[in-house]
């Protein structure tokens, strides 16, 4: 026996309730992976003919052979659909279907785009410009607040800041524009009903309240090693420029990049000492000439296609959580007196030091802590204004 099939008499059209049972089941048919599914859904109208369809039929579909055939016209597994359905309502969770409106048009352009896609939160509207910001998860001090700092920059523009929840750099991205009361999107390697790393579960609590949580793989899929590859695909298509922060000779970040290139997307990079392993990656992109070397945000936005972007600070309320942006109110100490005595004009360490009566010893990491938290900017040449 197969799948419930829609009545004879059910209205055509892809978002009946059983075309979603029948997308669901299809994904969990063995065999019947991501790229499979894909093949098949551009063969057949509906998800559900696929299950119509006769043995002749599926194995002519380009991947589908005589086993994977055969695990389709046997699927009868209705307990495993409707645990999957109620495990999404429980989540909190929908199914984007590539005919839902809000599937990501930008992923419907890129080579091997995901069947559908789990969601929690909400995506922006089409037209709404992202860009991604990813990196080591090893990453250094340095790397974690330029992380910070340019997602929130981005965020303060009207950019929707794409990553994918790792620790280190992407934690960092994700924070900083929701600090700054933007909106982000995490991709995940694992299913989105079992949040990896676990420690990020609250963080993405947080993103899915202003923005989205997304996985092309089950609801509660373990966050096996070959996905997280195979899911930055999905974190470089969404945008339109991928930005590297800090990344070693190898790693998924480099992965991103490449795919970023391929899919005709703008790369960048923030240079960092020659020094560190944790920058090589990075700095061999940029001498490489596979990413622009970036200094602060105006860089990314001279390369950008043009598009309708924010002035700083001038975010739409409904992409904004209320409360959640830096709050200077808190300060007391050595940050409180370099908050103070900080305006929008940028000043250097050394006239911070000399106004303050603080050392560099003392007035650099609190300057740090400050950017971090969103509340400074630093620019070049050790200069630091208000965020």
């Amino acid at each position: 026996m197969r799948l419930p099939l829609p009545d004879d008499d059910d209205p055509p059209g892809r978002d009946r309730a059983s075309d979603q049972r029948a997308l669901i089941g299809l994904s969990l048919v063995s065999g019947v992976g991501p790229q499979r599914l894909r093949a098949l859904l551009a063969a057949f109208e509906t998800p559900s003919a696929i299950f119509r369809a006769s043995r002749s039929t599926l194995t002519q579909v380009d991947g589908v052979g005589e086993q994977t055939a055969e695990a389709i016209l046997t699927f009868d597994d209705r307990a495993s659909v409707r645990h999957e359905m109620e495990r999404a309502d429980d989540l909190g969770a929908s199914l984007v279907s590539p005919w839902d409106e809000r599937f990501p048009n930008r992923l419907r352009e890129i080579y091997d785009p995901p069947a559908f896609l789990w969601m929690r939160g909400t995506l922006p509207e089409s037209d709404r410009p992202m860009v991604t910001v990813v990196g080591t998860r090893r990453c250094t001090d340095y790397g974690r607040t330029q992380a910070h700092h340019f997602g929130a920059e981005l965020a303060r523009r009207g950019f929707t800041v794409v990553s994918g929840l790792a620790y280190g750099i992407d934690a960092a991205a994700h924070k900083g524009a929701l600090d700054a009361g933007g909106r982000t999107i995490a991709v995940l390697g694992s299913g989105i009903g079992r949040i990896y790393p676990q420690k990020h579960t609250a963080l993405a609590e947080r993103i899915a309240e202003s923005g989205a949580v997304l996985s092309e793989y089950g609801l509660d899929a373990e966050p096996d090693a070959p996905h997280f590859p195979k899911r930055n695909r999905i974190v470089s298509g969404l945008a339109l420029g991928t930005l590297v922060v800090e990344s070693h000779a190898e790693g998924g970040a480099l992965i991103t990049a490449r795919l970023a290139v391929e899919q005709n997307r703008e790369v960048f990079a923030v240079p960092g000492a020659i020094t560190k392993n944790s920058s090589r990656g990075t700095n061999r992109l940029i001498q490489r000439g596979h990413a622009k070397l970036v200094l602060e945000v105006e860089d990314m936005l001279e390369e950008l296609p043009a598009v309708t972007v924010k002035e700083p600070g001038d975010v739409d309320a409904d992409t904004v959580t209320a409360g959640s942006g830096p709050d200077p109110s808190g300060l007391s100490g050595d940050a409180s007196v370099l908050y103070d005595a900080l305006s929008a004009t940028p000043v250097h360490v050394d006239e911070l030091c000399e106004e303050t009566g603080l050392d560099p010893s003392t007035a650099l990491p609190t300057l740090l802590k400050l950017e971090f938290n969103g509340l400074v900017r630093q620019l070049a040449g050790k200069q630091f204004r208000r965020s």
